[in-house]
């Protein structure tokens, strides 16, 4: 089963400034979120594969719209993660078979890499409700710089049969960072932690 997108939105932040000093090179986090109609709302289903090709199938398009708004190449990006709001009618259940068991593969080609899991978030909500999407080191999850989040959120989504499916990549860490601890140009990204 494919998913049937309503809307795709992409935004790309970038910090320049961060309490008075400048940030070189400005930080920049890109965010792609489809909302998605659920085929599941409403009722109770036991099998879930249909919602868990559906996170293969987004995996890969957030996650390679994120890298084009970044303008970068995969291999360039540095962090990544993923969240899901469903909407009242559906069960968090039906997040967590769009972002566990298939979608951080083809989000991973996206990244070039990506041997850190995938940090993510889930929640149910209703119109305009707001998500954290977690950040982590793509392939260090022990490089604090990029530990991080940023909000995803759709004024009209999602709707009772609705889920919205957020990717975050990103090409630096944190502005500004200063707590120590693995460096980015140290990670070996060989176990996914260093």
């Amino acid at each position: 089963m494919s998913a049937k997108i309503r809307k795709l939105i992409v935004q790309v932040e970038e910090t320049r400034l961060e309490n008075g000093q400048p940030v070189m090179p400005p930080t920049r986090r890109a965010l792609a979120m489809a909302v998605i109609e659920n085929p599941f709302a409403g009722r109770y289903v036991a099998d879930l594969d249909a919602l868990i090709q559906i996170g293969e199938e987004l995996g890969g398009l957030l996650g390679e719209r994120c890298v084009q708004a970044l303008g970068i190449e995969p291999g360039q990006a540095q962090s990544y993660g993923k969240a899901a709001i469903v909407g009242e009618a559906g069960e968090l259940e039906h997040a967590a078979a769009i972002l566990h068991p298939k979608l951080g593969a083809p989000l991973r080609r996206a990244v070039e890499k990506g041997a850190a899991l995938v940090p993510s978030s889930k929640k149910m909500g209703g119109m305009g409700t707001g998500i954290d999407v977690p950040l982590g080191h793509k392939d260090a999850a022990f490089v604090r710089s990029h530990f991080d989040a940023m909000e995803a959120r759709v004024s009209d989504a999602p709707r009772a049969n609705e889920i919205v499916v957020a990717v975050v990549v990103t090409d630096s860490g944190r502005p500004l960072p200063r707590v120590g601890g693995l460096q980015a140009h140290e990670a070996e990204g060989k176990d996914g932690l260093r």
